[in-house]
This record gives structure tokens, sequence and C-alpha cells, in this order.
């Protein structure tokens, strides 16, 4: 497959198309949230449990009363634990299981560009055979590269920047990581002012939902697929 950059569109236009597949798929965007928050949320409450992190919320608690300097020497001395390193990982691996059900979303966005039927499955593509472990493998690799920069503030933006055409890459075009990589980082050279824009409007429409309309956050919280998806189609032409 090759692919090739078309002329610019408008911002406006790559919003446009990328408000159009959200809303044109609102009840998936519903079950997705749905099933993300209850899985995760499973996993965060069977760990705590199992790690007595609830115990430790009332030290931390108590500890915060007291003062700022011994509360800080309490999440030190809390972080150090085995259980608490031991529920840190259970969580991690419950988002590192959930992270493709977003490519779920690519499936069905092209579905509608061919004007297929969408089923339900199309949410759970992410899942199939040996590309869930192909899939897995990268976000491992993106988060733990994301936590090393966590501590400043511009490395971990541009690590977004630099990886936001990744996992489509590798969806559609089977690209491996660091070739997904270099070719979002031509793109991103190019297409710089357009990326950076839709970043910041699908941030925050992506959160919007839960600080407006609460219930709302269950639709808008699935809505950074579809403005990649937009902008990859902008960014990227495919041709067999």
């Amino acid at each position: 497959m090759q692919n090739k950059y078309p002329q610019k569109p408008g911002i406006d236009f790559i919003l446009k198309q990328a408000f159009f597949y959200w809303n044109k798929t609102l009840i998936f965007q519903l079950i997705f949230s749905i099933i993300y928050f209850a899985i995760f949320f499973t996993g965060f409450f069977f760990f705590a449990s199992r790690y007595g992190i609830w115990e430790v919320n009332k030290e931390l608690a108590d500890a915060f009363k007291i003062g700022t300097n011994e509360y800080m020497k309490k999440i030190a001395e809390v972080s150090a634990t085995d259980s608490y390193q031991k529920f840190t990982y259970g969580i991690l691996g419950t988002m590192i299981f959930l992270f493709p059900l977003n490519l779920g979303f690519f499936q069905i966005f092209r579905k509608i560009d061919l004007k297929e039927k969408i089923v339900l499955g199309d949410l759970f593509v992410g899942y199939n055979g040996f590309n869930f472990f192909k899939y897995i493998g990268y976000y491992i690799f993106w988060f733990f590269t994301y936590l090393m920069v966590a501590q400043t503030i511009i490395l971990p933006v541009i690590w977004v920047f630099v990886t936001i055409f990744v996992a489509p890459l590798m969806f559609f075009t089977d690209k491996r990581i660091f070739e997904a990589i270099s070719l979002n980082f031509k793109a991103l050279k190019m297409y710089f002012v357009e990326i950076a824009v839709c970043i910041i409007v699908a941030f925050f429409f992506k959160y919007v939902g839960f600080a407006l309309f609460l219930i709302g956050g269950l639709f808008t919280f699935p809505f950074w697929n579809a403005m990649i998806y937009s902008l990859y189609k902008v960014v990227f032409s495919e041709k067999n």
C-alpha cells in the first residue's frame, strides 16, 4: 500500500468530518463508553479491595489533615509498598486490555465511507487474532514511553503528536511501530497546524460531556477516535 499527501484541506473540513462520524455512530459511542468504564471500574474496585487500597486512602486522608509535608511523606511511603505497586500494575493491565477497543471505531468509520452495514462486532475487531497482541504491544510501548517523559511539560505533548497516526497506520496498512512513527513525523511537519488545532478540539470535547452534562460524557469520551480518523483520511490517501 502506498501513502501520499493530498492537497491541504481546511481545518473546518476536518472538524466537520470528525463530528459527522461521531454523530453517525452515537449508539456505538455510548456502547463503547459503557463497556470501557464497566471493565475499568470493575478492575479498579477488584484490585483496590484485593490489595487494601481503601485502607491506604484512609491513611492518606488522615495524613492530609495533619499537613502537606506529612501527606507527601505518606504518599512516598505508600507508593513504595508491594501492595500498591501490584494495584498499579493491575490498573495498567486493565488499560492495556481496553486499548484495542478504540480500533473498532476505525473499522466502523471505514464501513461508513464504504456504505457497508455496521454491526456491533465491528467494535471488537481490535481483539481479533494475533492483531490483539500487536496492538497491546504498541500501547505498552506508547504508555511506558509516555510515563518516562511525563515529568516534563512539553515532551508528553510531543509524544502524543508524533504518535497520533500510529494506531490507524497499523490498523489500515499493517505498518510496524517505528515505520508508522516515521510516517507520522513526516505528516506532522506538513500538517502541524491542522493536527494541533484538531488535537486541542478533540481533547476538550472528549471531556466536556462529563463537565457540563455528566452522563453526556459517555457520548463524548470516544470522540478522540473520530478526530484521528478524520485527520488520517486527510493526511494519508491509500492506493492498493
